[in-house]
């Protein structure tokens, strides 16, 4: 296997472990939306929600993962049954995906703007990466992050890390386009094939291997990152998805494959 000639990384669940801060903002969201007579949460839900935190595909389930886990929602039936049972906890309440989103981006927004720094001290990076990024950063290996995260968030928390990203090779929410669109530009303004993916999410990278024209992206599936157990048998019998380990994503790249 040939070393790759560009290399992609996700943010949230390959580089930077946001779980603390995904639990305090559904907590805070779910409050303001469910309105229930304890604001402190239970002892141990943080425990239980971030297992669970890859269920979740778009940000109004968040605070619902939240009011399922208070309810009595078992782990098992969140795992295998979420895309149908989430939905129900707002309506009965007489709330909306738009609210319950519109709640959650508010109570984040506010405390970026009133706290950033406390904010940014939400989040950790995995062990090791961080030394990963600057090592490649130093070479002649074009490196991006394609991400959903906003990426003036993404360019601070990793400039609180002392890693210097260049701007212009941060593609996150702002770009408004998925992430296989997002290797397609790079594909083309590199003039390269030979592109390295790492992605945290099955879907997103079912997506790119959808792409007739992105068949040379060599895909991974970080083993450490937002997944749940069936994703990561899933991707060892997908031969376009490579699970790739902790361990491995620091060695050089012919301990990848």
């Amino acid at each position: 296997m040939n070393p790759p000639s560009l290399i992609a990384f996700d943010f949230d669940g390959v580089i930077c472990d946001g779980l603390i801060e995904y639990f305090e903002t559904a907590w805070q969201a779910y409050c303001q939306l469910f309105q229930p007579d304890e604001t402190t949460p239970p002892n141990g839900l943080d425990q239980r929600f971030y297992p669970l935190r890859p269920v979740i595909e778009t940000g109004w389930e968040m605070p619902v993962l939240v009011a399922a886990l208070v309810k009595g929602a078992e782990d098992q039936q969140i795992i295998d049954d979420w895309p149908e049972m989430a939905l129900p906890y707002l309506e009965a309440e007489n709330l909306t995906k738009e609210q319950s989103v519109q709640t959650l981006d508010g109570v984040r927004d506010q405390k970026i703007q009133s706290d950033l720094q406390s904010w940014l001290n939400l989040h950790r990076f995995y062990p090791g990466v961080i030394d990963r990024l600057k090592t490649l950063l130093d070479s002649d290996l074009p490196i991006y992050i394609v991400s959903t995260k906003e990426g003036r968030f993404i360019q601070a928390l990793l400039a609180q890390s002392g890693v210097d990203f260049p701007s212009d090779r941060i593609f996150g929410k702002e770009v408004k386009r998925p992430k296989y669109e997002t290797l397609r530009l790079l594909k083309e303004k590199h003039s390269v094939e030979n592109i390295w993916f790492i992605e945290d999410r099955l879907p997103a990278l079912r997506a790119v291997a959808e792409q007739g024209d992105l068949d040379k992206v060599q895909l991974f599936l970080a083993d450490w990152g937002y997944n749940l157990e069936g994703d990561r048998a899933t991707a060892t019998q997908d031969d376009r998805i490579h699970l790739l380990s902790l361990q491995q994503v620091v060695q050089p790249f012919d301990q990848w494959i």
